[in-house]
């Protein structure tokens, strides 16, 4: 038996144990498959890549241009597809938005990477 297991990436429980190939928490259920580099799976899982929607990898600061027409709830018109965007910040958001930006005429927003194109 491994005395090395890692605690749990859910809730931080250290009583963590093996089955089969999966780790187990006992406390809150959670079943992952182990990292086999340790530390740095750690690492790798900390900083995420996000990419757009043809694949090229997006960063904080960069532009992007929407690719798709876009409803926004209280507004008669919507993004139109082609629409830039300056000066993206990527964040871990809610439902997928996973970059925070301002939109000329809309202000502030969050958008899915996947709507989006890097200018």
């Amino acid at each position: 038996m491994n005395e090395n297991l890692p605690p749990c990436p859910k809730c931080s429980c250290e009583y963590t144990y093996e089955m089969n190939a999966l780790v187990v928490c006992p406390e809150c259920g959670h079943e992952w498959v182990p990292d086999e580099n340790g530390a740095q799976g750690a690492d790798a899982n900390a900083e995420k890549v996000v990419k757009d929607s043809v694949g090229n990898v997006l960063q904080d600061g960069d532009s992007v241009v929407v690719v798709k027409a876009l409803k926004v709830k209280g507004s008669p018109s919507g993004i139109k597809a082609g629409t830039k965007v300056r000066n993206i910040r990527l964040v871990d958001g809610v439902d997928g938005h996973d970059i925070d930006c301002k939109v000329d005429g809309f202000g502030a927003m969050q958008l899915k990477s996947s709507v989006v194109k890097k200018a």
